[in-house]
């Protein structure tokens, strides 16, 4: 049988959004043109669920795309999994160098244009020192290849100017896990799910965003009904049409709730003094180590008839959900942007993480704090790998003399080399580019022109004569494009070889498929060529090809709690992903953390069941985090609130999902999400053209009238380029973390 791909695209949509796709993937192998001859194990371009996939082969062309039964997805792909072919082969595919010239991009030679690069970055050198320069890489870079170019410019360049897109979707988790537990990372793994008896999704439309992990989910409530589901956002997604209680509250007021369900859990005894008395220690806002008494008196400010007038959640459900919580044998919470993307982040991060030290539903199976990962390898890569201005890699700290000299010595390189102070957080080093303080950028497989808060103010600055940005990118019709000095065809994805690592710590193998297309090169090869036209020390970069770069990452990570000595390339050629800690090549890797017997980092005769070692003494911090508002409350003038995110065809900034025909006819344009009461307020109908407005820009979309949104907010996606939401949106940032507050903000809305 042979299938339309409107036939394919018509099967995908009669499964629910809860669901992810997995019958019509022979539907989808049916719809290629040729039937592959050879599969090839790879991972999935998009969300950080880290599907394994197999990449279909015929000709020496990606054909078509199937779930890996191994890996953890069991086979199972979300449409865009599944329609990743059409991308590689896009007319938008950058297949040669180009030099901006008179204001226009043109060809050029490798050599030609890395020749530019070269000179550029010697003259910031030579102008500004190592300040002068800076990189800015992605989440879905391989972890190789961040670690590379971290190195380079750290240990290389002497520039900790070094950072990276997840600064703006995971930074927080980032901090709320080392503030809490001592370290990153979840603490335990998606077969959580499966044994979870209460499920808690926090800021997070998870059926969208990473419908795979959702429908296993939703497979979880179905097979026990008396599993429960907690649903706590202001839109009324369809992840919340499947939750026991659905918790629409006014936006930014969700650290009142979670303070509040606190409250209830200890009144109504329902959490672990056993637990909590010998693992956590309390601890005020200004770092003071208290007792559990002081903690009941912090919290009765958030008695559910306080927060109830806060949050506009009723008192009684409140209590509903802290019952739901605190009584279930095992419950799990997830959480993404929604709490990351935030002035007080870190804070809602670790009000998570409380509930669960409190109850002690942590550590066992199906119970866990979790924090999803919005990139394919945000975890594997920026975060483990050190690839932001204050990291080293494995959880090293720059400003920390001692873990300095050690990679010194595991380097290979004089003492003192690396600079003791760290770089320009995201916001920062995009200001003083903007600024020209810095002055040369080199950007590689990220869209800041598209995906930066406040937008506008960046590219204003990308368009200065005085600084220089070089772009690495797969696509002519990114944003960034237009701005960049020089662009280097990057080979994209099935093109390469390397690794990514997903948001419960498993690392999987990408291995390369095809010939990169036309002059492509991995940025591999076009790092190394970087580093030698620099003059960088032979010693700091002493590969030959990427995977010498991944046994070094091994070497760094075995002295730490990280761990990959075990996971040999040898062995993730077989294996479909594996969970770090794995300290061996027989150890099968980490599924549940700070457990003995668990965690290979615990000792067999540790006397204790847990032990949090990121602390000094093994303690858990369970933190006093008030309720505070938002950057920007909505006012008289802009009354009410703006908030962002994704749908479920389309990814980030849309360079790849756009190019496939199905997902771009599914939206092909952004749209303001409009509450049914607003819009009869204001006169709107769907599908009218309406006015958004903030103290930043203005834009007009068509309105979509739903129930969706809770009255008073409104919900644009952020995908389109040609209706670029983040224009409006505000670049306030947490002290803590320095990501930006992308879900808050004041808008007004008005008939266009």
């Amino acid at each position: 049988m042979k299938l339309s791909r409107r036939e394919v695209l018509k099967a995908a949509a009669a499964s629910s959004a809860m669901m992810a796709i997995s019958g019509p993937f022979s539907m989808v192998r049916e719809a290629a043109a040729d039937e592959p001859d050879q599969w090839v194990k790879s991972v999935c371009r998009f969300c950080g669920t880290g599907c394994g996939v197999m990449v279909g082969i015929k000709n020496g062309k990606c054909v078509t795309v199937k779930g890996d039964p191994n890996n953890h997805n069991r086979g199972f792909l979300c449409l865009k999994g599944a329609l990743m072919p059409p991308i590689v082969y896009s007319k938008e595919r950058v297949t040669r160098p180009y030099i901006r010239r008179n204001g226009k991009l043109e060809p050029a030679s490798w050599d030609e244009a890395m020749g530019l690069v070269e000179k550029k970055f010697k003259e910031a050198l030579a102008e500004g020192g190592p300040t002068a320069i800076g990189y800015y890489g992605s989440g879905q870079a391989l972890t190789e290849e961040t670690y590379l170019a971290s190195k380079i410019f750290k240990a290389g360049l002497g520039s900790n100017n070094v950072e990276g897109n997840p600064r703006l979707c995971m930074a927080s988790a980032v901090g709320g896990y080392v503030t809490t537990f001592g370290k990153d990372e979840p603490c335990g793994s998606y077969s959580d799910i499966d044994a979870a008896t209460c499920i808690m999704i926090i800021g997070s439309n998870m059926s969208e965003c990473h419908p795979v992990l959702f429908k296993r989910v939703a497979s979880r409530k179905q097979a026990d009904p008396n599993v429960k589901i907690i649903v706590i956002d202001p839109r009324r997604t369809n992840t919340a049409r499947i939750a026991d209680e659905h918790v629409s509250f006014k936006p930014g007021t969700d650290l009142a709730i979670l303070n509040s369900m606190a409250w209830v859990i200890i009144n109504e005894e329902l959490d672990s003094p056993r637990f909590h008395g010998k693992y956590v220690n309390f601890m005020t806002n200004d770092k003071k180590k208290v007792d559990f008494d002081a903690y009941m008196k912090f919290l009765e400010d958030y008695t559910p008839e306080k927060v109830e007038k806060i949050s506009g959640v009723s008192a009684a459900q409140i209590r509903k959900i802290a019952k739901m919580f605190g009584e279930a044998s095992a419950t799990t919470s997830f959480w993404c942007m929604g709490l990351n993307q935030r002035i007080r982040g870190v804070w809602a991060n670790n009000l998570v993480s409380n509930l669960h030290l409190l109850t002690g539903h942590i550590g066992k199976p199906g119970a866990t704090p979790f924090s999803l990962t919005g990139q394919p390898n945000a975890c594997g890569g920026v975060r483990d790998t050190g690839g932001l201005c204050h990291l080293l890699p494995a959880g090293r700290l720059i400003k920390k003399e001692a873990h300095r000299n050690a990679l010194e010595k595991q380097w290979g390189i004089p003492k003192g080399t690396i600079n003791p102070k760290p770089g320009l957080h995201t916001i920062a080093l995009w200001n003083a580019f903007s600024e020209a303080k810095v002055k040369a950028m080199f950007v590689l497989c990220t869209n800041p022109a598209h995906s930066l808060p406040n937008v506008n103010i960046y590219t204003e600055g990308m368009k200065r004569k005085d600084n220089f940005m070089v772009l690495s990118e797969p696509f002519m019709d990114a944003e960034s494009v237009k701005y960049c000095d020089v662009l280097l065809p990057a080979a994209f994805w099935c093109e390469k070889r390397g690794t990514y690592g997903c948001s419960e710590r498993r690392y999987s193998l990408l291995k390369k498929s095809t010939e990169p297309l036309g002059e492509c090169k991995p940025d591999f090869e076009i790092l190394m060529d970087f580093a030698k036209r620099m003059g960088v020390d032979s010693r700091v970069i002493p590969y030959e090809n990427i995977d010498d770069v991944w046994n070094e990452w091994r070497m760094v990570s075995a002295a730490t709690p990280y761990n990959f000595s075990g996971m040999t390339r040898e062995r993730m050629e077989k294996a479909s992903g594996i969970l770090w800690p794995c300290p061996t090549e027989d150890h099968p890797g980490t599924k549940i953390r700070y457990v003995r017997g668990e965690d290979p980092n615990i000792p067999k005769d540790y006397p204790k069941k847990y032990n949090f070692y990121g602390k000094p003494d093994g303690r858990a911090v369970i933190w006093f985090r008030p309720y505070k508002g938002a950057a920007e409350e909505p006012n008289e003038e802009y009354p009410m609130v703006l908030t962002t995110g994704r749908v479920i065809d389309h990814w980030h900034t849309g360079t790849m999902t756009m190019k496939v025909p199905e997902l771009r006819r599914s939206f092909p344009a952004a749209y303001v999400e409009v509450n049914i009461e607003d819009a009869k307020a204001k006169g709107i109908q769907n599908g009218d053209n309406v006015l958004l407005e903030t103290k930043r820009d203005k834009m007009v979309f068509r309105a979509k009238v739903s129930d969706v949104c809770r009255p008073g907010l409104i919900f644009v996606p952020w995908y389109d380029a040609n209706l670029m939401i983040n224009k409006l949106t505000l670049n306030a940032i947490d002290k803590g973390s320095k990501q930006p507050e992308f879900k808050i903000c004041a808008v007004r809305i008005s008939k266009a």
